[in-house]
């Protein structure tokens, strides 16, 4: 039986095969196109304004979480978070 694990996380717990459910974000009628640049940089930005409001806990700030990490590529999201932590991040938060 095939176990999944996260790399460089030893101490996580196991995923049977048929456990593991992968999942994206949903679709939203806002964005109908192929390209889906301006719904991952919308999810990121309602994520921060969400976290702002209710905390990092909030349900529905965890949904906007998972649907960036889903869309947005990695490289994004790290010099996203550099520019909030620099004070230069060029949305409105």
């Amino acid at each position: 039986m095939v176990k999944y694990t996260k790399i460089g996380s030893p101490d996580l717990p196991t995923v049977e095969a048929g456990e593991f459910k992968p999942c994206t974000a949903p679709y939203d009628p806002r964005f109908p196109n192929q390209n889906q640049t301006r719904y991952c940089y919308t999810s990121f930005l309602d994520f921060h304004r969400c976290k702002k409001r209710h905390g990092e806990n909030y349900e529905a700030c965890q949904y906007f979480k998972k649907c960036y990490n889903a869309m947005c590529p990695n490289a994004w999201v790290e010099r996203w978070e550099e520019q909030l932590e620099e004070g230069t991040f060029p949305g409105n938060i």
